[in-house]
């Protein structure tokens, strides 16, 4: 036998011990239990008719004379922790004796729903009125004088059990938010019981702990109101053994099947997979598919990539995994204005993307008849950042909030930015008086001569522009007819007689100078051979006749070299959905 004295066995304190597991094991209370810290040695002076005191710090201080079973116990440890999760332990109450009963019935009448232990019997008296709402209830035993708060406060016998201390922190993490922590258990435990209640096998309380992975997505959809709403409308899929084999080395999103696919291989932190997931979500709210056109798919979700990293960097949101695509020198410009760029080294970034944008089949999008889901994730994004920006949820890049703005705007159309683009560059002319030509006489005055007013023909002479229309096999008929009939009109509001013209395939066609009204009806499309642009800027730019002030328009399909326009004003007029394979300087309008 051992020489040590053997403990021996505390009924109490076992029966104290019993009834904090059973509020551990409680999915509303538990976590608060998880963070309190119990105390049954009499460290704090108590009464002997005393139960328990709870500190604004969680230490519960249980009186080790009390004798009850570990149910009894349950319910007084409960009651207690409610008194931190309901945020009844003020400062500028400390010490009310009101107060304090007007929170232990509200405590009681939370614990009656709750279940939670049986009440010992000297707790169980009947309950005042008005025992939901502290303030109420408060004002009512103000009213009533007497002794009736001391029936109610049923923890300590008519003394505070409610004790106000100053916040401690500890050095590895903040205080403990009491109300923040059980209204997450809250939301925990009803999702449970949903789940459970719509087919889930488990009941609530025994479902799988979430890994990494989920608790990512569950931060988005509880503590992210910005990606939100886009989150609760995809799927997610981590099966470690499908994942792999669609080749998804981290993540990778499908917007016509609604579902985005994770690897849980990659052996990412959650705060790691919250900037993977808040990526793919961005991708979807923002329409990159949709927006995809006639682009290279590859470089365009290089383009996204780049953007979105950016974005998410400047949000804070989670932390960024190595390898990602990341360049500071795009901060600030639009997904089409970075794929321009990258379109000069097309190969190279074309190995550098990840696919985690998975092109839905052609038609797919034209064989949707129950849901627009490019119209859902726009109104999603959008119910997000106004939620976002009410409450003050965090930092939000200037871009990403103008882009989502701009998805809630019906696009304008390109005839009206082009003119735009007349108007800034060829202002209305001023009318002058002259008595050149006179004015009709007033039949009251015939003696008197009056001015006429007129355009000066200086002025007129200056206003011109060239249009270097490329004219190769690819051009469509009817785009070219609405470019050209948009000019014409545009030209002739604007008091722009003539205008140079240049016809462009494998060779320069120079029309000269043709009357505006004439652009649209008279023009005899020449060549329709290869595409050779540079040809047409080089003559405008060596013609004496054409002003060097002059803008160029320039009307394209894409599918041409790249151009040098030598500083000179100018814009380009292509298809919708086609990419110039060059930066361009200047606007960039896009025909429908």
């Amino acid at each position: 036998m051992s020489g040590r004295k053997q403990q021996k066995a505390n009924p109490a304190q076992d029966a104290f011990q019993g009834g904090c597991g059973l509020v551990t094991l409680h999915p509303v209370l538990g976590p608060l239990m998880k963070q309190a810290t119990p105390h049954f040695d009499n460290s704090y002076p108590m009464a002997k008719e005393d139960w328990a005191w709870i500190t604004a710090n969680g230490d519960l201080y249980a009186n080790s004379h009390r004798r009850a079973t570990p149910q009894e116990w349950a319910y007084v440890i409960a009651h207690c922790l409610l008194h931190l999760a309901l945020g009844h332990i003020r400062e500028d109450r400390a010490g009310d004796l009101v107060w304090n009963a007007a929170c232990d019935c509200v405590a009681a009448r939370y614990l009656s729903d709750l279940h939670i232990g049986t009440p010992p019997g000297e707790l169980s008296a009947p309950l005042p009125p008005n025992t939901r709402e502290e303030e109420t209830l408060y004002r009512w035993l103000k009213e009533h004088s007497d002794d009736a708060y001391f029936r109610f406060s049923t923890m300590s016998g008519g003394r505070p059990d409610l004790v106000w201390e100053p916040i401690r922190a500890s050095w590895w993490q903040g205080p403990t938010d009491w109300r923040q922590l059980f209204a997450e258990s809250l939301r925990d435990a009803l999702r449970s019981a949903v789940d459970y209640a719509g087919g889930v096998t488990t009941p609530p309380g025994s479902h799988k702990k979430m890994g990494p992975i989920q608790r990512a997505r569950e931060w988005f959809l509880s503590s992210y109101p910005l990606l939100g709403g886009v989150a609760s409308g995809f799927r997610l899929v981590d099966d470690p053994l499908i994942v792999p084999r669609m080749d998804v080395p981290v993540a990778a999103i499908s917007m016509h099947l609604r579902e985005i696919y994770v690897n849980p291989s990659a052996g990412l932190t959650e705060e790691e997979w919250r900037f993977v997931l808040a990526h793919e979500y961005l991708h979807a709210a923002l329409c990159h598919e949709a927006r995809l056109g006639k682009r290279d798919p590859e470089l365009w979700n290089v383009a996204c990539d780049y953007v979105i990293n950016q974005w998410l960097r400047d949000m804070e949101v989670g932390s960024m995994p190595e390898r990602l695509l990341f360049d500071p020198e795009l901060q600030g410009l639009s997904a089409e204005s970075v794929y321009d760029r990258l379109a000069v080294n097309l190969r190279k970034y074309k190995r550098m993307a990840q696919h985690d944008i998975r092109f839905g089949p052609p038609d797919w999008a034209a064989s949707k008849d129950f849901v627009d889901l490019d119209s859902w994730c726009r109104s999603a994004i959008q119910r997000g950042l106004d939620y976002h920006q009410t409450h003050e949820r965090g930092y939000l890049p200037e871009g990403l909030v103008e882009e989502i703005r701009a998805l809630s705007q019906p696009p304008i159309p390109w005839d009206v930015k082009l003119a735009r683009w007349f108007d800034q560059r060829f202002e209305p002319l001023e009318k002058r008086r002259t008595y050149a030509r006179l004015s009709r006489r007033q039949s009251a005055t015939p003696d008197i001569p009056r001015p006429s007013w007129h355009l000066e023909e200086e002025a007129r002479a200056g206003r011109t522009f060239g249009v270097l229309l490329d004219t190769s096999g690819s051009m469509d008929r009817s785009l070219l007819a609405a470019a050209l009939g948009a000019i014409a009109s545009y030209s002739a509001a604007r008091d722009v007689n003539r205008v140079r013209v240049v016809f462009c395939d494998a060779a320069p066609y120079d029309q000269g100078y043709m009357e505006a009204a004439d652009i649209a009806g008279s023009v005899k499309v020449r060549g329709r051979g290869g595409t050779v642009l540079q040809p047409g800027v080089e003559l405008l730019e060596h013609a004496p006749d054409f002003p060097r002030q002059a803008p160029l328009l320039v009307i394209t399909d894409c599918e041409c070299d790249r151009l040098n326009l030598y500083g000179r004003d100018h814009a380009f007029l292509v298809p919708r959905g086609r990419s110039l394979p060059f930066p361009p300087k200047g606007p960039v309008f896009y025909l429908e």
